[in-house]
């Protein structure tokens, strides 16, 4: 994503009002995409874990919001400071930004550049949920995220895509967020869930989704809102770059599911609606640094490679014996790092800049400059995460008790159930009076456990 760089005024530009509509409409798709995580994570838990896994992600909306206004813009994408932080005045509170004020060197306004970035800051959190489900704490969880993006997500974001960031200055390509969203998130997941640890019955109790249905239409969401997550990220459409991205998450995205079902049909003897959507959420993890600097058919090398090995990765967890509830480490980290390597191999040098990976003849510097990225974010946010879960645990605690996380963490924490198995789904209501002669007996208004 492209920072802003100051212009001359004689070729300073002017407001877009094409421009600044469609990244309008791209930052409503991307805030799509928080419910669609929920949806998606919603229907992989358990019944008794559904609503407090969309909670975890509807939570993100409020308080990354009111943070993002207050500070988080300014430190992402205020002026460089020591080039691992942003600090600009008139971005506290937003209150110093003009109505018709341009970010600097773009045609969209500076309030259309912030809602958008706004958008992928409250994804980014809520990413991480699935790792914990069914054992946190929503206090501890609302406290998590305030910490988490105040120290990790606000610096990781101004180190790769703010400009004086070191990453940007390196020269790091992340078109839309392999390295600040998804690595970020995947690398925080596995330092809260090494600190917290495993599901009771984790590898003995069966923990399959709920509804398969409701994790297909949160992975179509997700789905439809990436297109304005990664074609939105070069903040305009006056090149064509955008449209390259658009076309490449599209492919990429097919590749991977195309990816992900042969090798759980050579692994495991079938084609899984599971599977279907965790293959395109991998793709498209995995083309997001990579779709402006490659061409169509290197988006479906990384999408198919990227299905393969994250549907392995997921199984890693059972092995090494850490409880990645819904496989963020699996499909986000991993996707995530293939992604962001993998421009070091398919760059073009002919799209988003001339920067050529090893197969079109540029030898290793970019694949070393991603290196540099991958694993400088992916240490930062483990080892941060890791402390910040540590902290809260051992002061507010971070899990519910044991016979809560039983029982269901729904009812303990939000006092509600996401179905209701009391007689008034569809069925006939419970006859009280007696049977007609020759009848069965009248049942009881005994209520079904769900």
């Amino acid at each position: 994503m492209p920072p802003g760089i100051t212009t001359l005024a004689a070729d300073a530009p002017e407001l877009s009002a094409a421009n600044t509509g469609f990244m309008l409409i791209c930052s409503a798709m991307v805030m799509l995409m928080t419910p669609g995580l929920a949806f998606f994570y919603g229907g992989m838990v358990r019944v008794k874990s559904t609503l407090n896994m969309l909670m975890m992600s509807f939570i993100s909306l409020g308080i990354v919001t009111v943070l993002w206004v207050l500070y988080g813009f300014s430190l992402a994408f205020g002026t460089d400071v020591g080039s691992v932080i942003g600090w600009s005045s008139d971005f506290v509170g937003l209150s110093g930004i003009g109505v018709t004020e341009l970010w600097d060197g773009y045609t969209i306004p500076v309030y259309v550049f912030a809602v958008f970035q706004l958008m992928f800051a409250v994804l980014t959190p809520a990413l991480i949920s699935g790792a914990l489900a069914d054992r946190v704490k929503f206090t501890s969880w609302a406290l998590f995220i305030t910490l988490w993006v105040t120290v990790v997500y606000f610096p990781v974001a101004h180190w790769v895509w703010g400009a004086g960031g070191w990453l940007f200055e390196l020269g790091v390509i992340d078109f839309a967020g392999g390295t600040a969203v998804h690595i970020n998130a995947g690398a925080a997941a596995l330092g809260v869930i090494l600190v917290i640890g495993k599901r009771v019955g984790f590898k003995k109790d069966p923990m399959r989704p709920h509804s398969l249905p409701l994790v297909m239409l949160g992975a179509a969401l997700l789905w439809f809102g990436w297109f304005g997550f990664n074609a939105g990220s070069w903040l305009g459409n006056d090149d064509g770059v955008g449209a390259v991205m658009f076309v490449n998450t599209q492919v990429a995205t097919g590749a991977a599911v195309l990816g992900w079902l042969a090798y759980e049909k050579i692994r495991h003897g079938s084609f899984t609606t599971l599977g279907a959507a965790s293959g395109a959420v991998a793709g498209l993890v995995a083309i997001t640094p990579a779709g402006g600097a490659v061409s169509p058919l290197g988006a479906i090398a990384i999408g198919i490679i990227s299905g393969v090995l994250c549907a392995m990765a997921v199984g890693l967890k059972y092995k090494f014996g850490y409880d990645d509830s819904l496989d963020v480490v699996g499909v986000h980290l991993v996707g995530g790092i293939l992604g962001s390597l993998l421009v070091g191999f398919f760059a073009t040098g002919g799209v988003q800049s001339d920067a050529k990976g090893l197969f079109y003849g540029g030898g290793l510097d970019q694949l070393g400059k991603q290196a540099v990225g991958v694993f400088g974010v992916l240490a930062y946010s483990l080892v941060v995460s890791a402390v910040l879960a540590f902290i809260l645990d051992r002061t507010i605690g971070m899990r519910v008790s044991e016979d809560d996380e039983i029982s269901g963490i729904d009812q303990v924490e939000h006092a509600e159930t996401a179905y209701d198995y009391s007689g008034a789904g569809g069925g006939a209501a419970p006859r009280t009076s007696p049977p007609a002669p020759g009848g069965t007996a009248a049942p009881t208004n005994k209520k079904v456990d769900a």
